[in-house]
């Protein structure tokens, strides 16, 4: 955690703070726009804590990682509730790939951003068969700010919203880059899944 003694705070009063989400596809940009945002309020000399659950150990355990090698370092948690006992007196609080956390993850958002802090959470906004992912959509509402990213469809080069999975396994959560996911744009997205 970055701490800057004689830094100026932003906020930490009670009520004052809010959630931000940065939502969209595989291959979007959400976790560089995450990195961006933070590195920000790192440079601002706020105190920033980051956050991510522990089974995306795609690219690295102790760091969130983009698709482009942009990295920062992060805190690998097994529960939404644990960000709540690691946060500390931070100004700024960063989550990664939050559609892996439980369902308490929203109020754990809640409660940071009453507490005064930034919330900066980062996920995919829809499964694989494009229907909502919990708990981003219940996090959305509740967020002040929501940015949709876009990716390229990969089939057509139009905007892509949909992570079309390539394997036919039905579990919701599998890891995976390239080699299992592709982004798509509603057109690809729909003739792929009906061919399936």
């Amino acid at each position: 955690m970055f701490v800057e003694p004689t830094a100026r705070r932003f906020g930490n009063e009670p009520g004052s703070g809010w959630i931000e989400v940065i939502c969209g596809s595989m291959f979007s940009g959400k976790t560089e726009e995450l990195i961006r945002r933070l590195n920000r309020a790192i440079i601002a000399q706020q105190r920033v804590e980051i956050f991510k659950p522990i089974i995306d150990r795609r690219y690295s355990k102790k760091k969130i990682v983009s698709h482009n090698e942009s990295a920062i370092h992060s805190t690998p948690v097994h529960f939404a509730h644990d960000i709540l006992i690691n946060a500390g007196s931070c100004d700024v609080i960063g989550i990664d790939e939050v559609q892996f956390f439980d369902e308490q993850i929203v109020e754990v958002a809640n409660q940071l951003a009453n507490q005064g802090k930034r919330v900066i959470a980062a996920g995919l906004d829809m499964d694989f068969l494009g229907r909502p992912f919990t708990p981003m959509d219940r996090l959305m509402s509740v967020a002040e700010y929501v940015t949709k990213v876009h990716a390229i469809c990969m089939e057509c080069g139009n905007i892509a919203s949909y992570s079309h999975r390539r394997t036919k396994s039905s579990k919701k959560v599998v890891l995976g880059e390239k080699d299992i996911y592709e982004a798509l744009c509603r057109k690809c997205f729909y003739e792929k899944i009906r061919s399936f």
